[in-house]
């Protein structure tokens, strides 16, 4: 089952590529292919996707580099988010998926129901009020973030090494993963979310790597691919990104996995308490202009 759901992952990543070569090739030769710094472009995407890779996140970093720089257009930072780091979060998702032990019926659910949210969700939670569901996640983030500092302080038992579930807790899983495959619409990453539900349900914070990377990957591609035949993103930093974000997930993974367990709990905290500060600054702000984040 992990060979065909790696080898899925690895046909969705070689088809995006061809999406994307073909029309880079197209452009290329009608001399339409912006101008690029390829050492600024090719620094950025390791840098940014190295730290994807431990989870922090890499569209917003990556957005306010485009502010900050004027690398991108406003109007195209969307698709290029995407475009940009489509390879990278699928080699993450095939590197964590194959080496990290994690029960498959954990995962595969887990998956699907991320994916399903994002599909099926989106329409619902489009209607939402963004503001009020960045203050209530923001908050929610920072209150697992006491209860993981508590356990690690011995006031609470927390947390765990379990590398699947059972029961209420595998079906809290699937929804609460769906929940947040919806509100990825919104602009809310699933990243840090997932990490604190799994920490939550007593797995051990690795396993939440390969859930939350294999969740992204299997929706990167197809929604790439649209930006792409629209013409809706940056070619030049698809490319670089592309090609130094890989190198920079390589270099990350197995960095993480490496790590030991109680050193990733404090990184996962660290991460988590990012993100909820992120998302409390979002949600008071006169206008939300990050766009999604995975």
């Amino acid at each position: 089952m992990v060979e065909a759901l790696l080898g899925i992952l690895f046909c969705m990543g070689l088809w995006y590529l061809a999406v994307f070569f073909k029309d880079y090739r197209e452009v290329k030769r009608k001399n339409k292919v912006e101008k690029e710094n390829k050492v600024a472009l090719s620094g950025i995407g390791f840098i940014i996707c190295f730290f994807d890779t431990l989870g922090i996140g890499g569209f917003a970093p990556m957005t306010a580099i485009f502010k900050q720089f004027k690398l991108v257009n406003d109007r195209i930072i969307p698709g290029t988010l995407n475009t940009a780091m489509t390879i990278p979060i699928v080699i993450e998702a095939l590197i964590f998926i194959k080496d990290v032990k994690v029960d498959l019926v954990t995962l595969i659910s887990m998956l699907v129901a991320a994916t399903l949210g994002a599909l099926l969700g989106a329409g619902y939670v489009s209607k939402l009020n963004e503001k009020k569901v960045q203050l209530y996640m923001g908050i929610a983030l920072i209150v697992v973030v006491i209860i993981m500092l508590a356990g690690k302080l011995g006031i609470l038992s927390s947390g765990g090494d379990a590398v699947g579930l059972s029961g209420v807790k595998l079906i809290i899983a699937i929804a609460g993963n769906f929940i947040l495959g919806a509100l990825m619409t919104l602009g809310i990453g699933l990243y840090a979310p997932c990490m604190a539900l799994v920490y939550a349900l007593g797995l051990s914070p690795l396993v939440a790597f390969p859930i939350m990377m294999g969740s992204c990957a299997y929706l990167m591609p197809a929604a790439s691919a649209k930006f792409i035949r629209e013409g809706a993103y940056h070619r030049s930093v698809t490319l670089w990104s592309t090609i130094f974000g890989s190198v920079g997930v390589v270099v990350a993974a197995y960095l993480v996995k490496s790590l030991p367990i109680n050193i990733l709990t404090w990184v996962v905290m660290g991460v988590i308490l990012y993100t909820s500060v992120n998302l409390l600054k979002d949600s008071f702000s006169p206008e939300n202009q990050e766009p999604v984040n995975v």
